[in-house]
Order: structure tokens, then C-alpha cells, then sequence
């Protein structure tokens, strides 16, 4: 019964939005993980093939951020998240760090690939997004 419950609470994730970010995941491309095994080695990795990857999120924290940080290593990249309370100007009070995620450089490649696919497909649909927050304001 546990078994029945644990499969209906898993989501199917779009293959365009997956990134096989695996921990200590070393590979250059998820493709090559679940390529066709009579499949030429030499064959580009557009025509492999892939699968869609179960993901169970039931016990999924989900937090809000504003504000990011990046900074790393030679071997890591390592991502802060945290809420700014004040977007506009320098803040007055120090911008506590809620979430910190710790990546290799190829899942980081990986990630950066996934969003700016989401981002494109965003702005197709709902024009170019201003990232410099005064013009933003400015233009409203």
C-alpha cells in the first residue's frame, strides 16, 4: 500500500526541463546516461535517446528568493539564495542566506543551460524581462 501511495505522489518531468542534476555527477551530457546501447558511440547526442526521469517532491520545502550569490572553487560552484527585504538601494541590515546549494561545474553548466531555455520560452511569450530594477521602475 505504501508502495501505491509513494508512485502516485511522483511527477513526470518534461525531458527539456530536466537537468540530471545528480550528487557527484560527473558526465557531460544526461543524454549519455541513457543512450540506446546498439547506438554508435560517435553518434551526436541530439539523436540519442532519453528518458523522462520520476521526481517525487512530496516532501519539497519551497522558499522564495530575491537575491542570489555565486561564488566557488576550482572543483564547486556553491549558489546563495536569501530574501532582500530591501530591493531598491543598498540594505540597511544584513541579507541573511536562507538556502545554499553546492553544484559541480557541470551540473552548473547544466542548470544554466535548463534556465536559459525557461527564461527564452518566458520572454517569447511575454516580452524581454529588465533585470536592472531602476529601469523597471522607471518605466511604469
Amino acid at each position: 500500500m505504501a508502495e501505491e501511495n509513494e508512485q502516485e505522489e511522483t511527477n513526470e518531468v518534461p525531458e527539456d526541463e530536466v537537468t540530471d542534476m545528480t550528487e557527484g555527477d560527473n558526465t557531460d551530457d544526461v543524454a549519455n546516461d541513457v543512450a540506446n546501447d546498439d547506438a554508435p558511440a560517435a553518434e551526436p547526442a541530439a539523436t540519442q535517446q532519453r528518458v523522462a526521469v520520476q521526481v517525487d517532491d512530496s516532501d519539497t520545502i519551497c522558499t522564495y528568493a530575491n537575491f542570489c550569490r555565486v561564488t566557488g572553487s576550482p572543483e564547486e560552484l556553491i549558489v546563495d539564495f536569501a530574501l532582500n527585504p530591501q530591493p531598491m538601494g543598498v540594505p540597511t541590515s544584513p541579507i541573511q542566506i536562507k538556502q545554499r546549494t553546492v553544484m559541480n561545474y557541470y551540473t552548473a553548466k547544466r542548470l544554466l543551460a535548463a534556465l536559459q531555455m525557461s527564461v527564452q520560452r518566458h520572454e517569447a511569450v511575454f516580452g524581454v524581462l529588465e533585470t536592472d530594477i531602476t529601469k523597471r521602475v522607471a518605466t511604469k
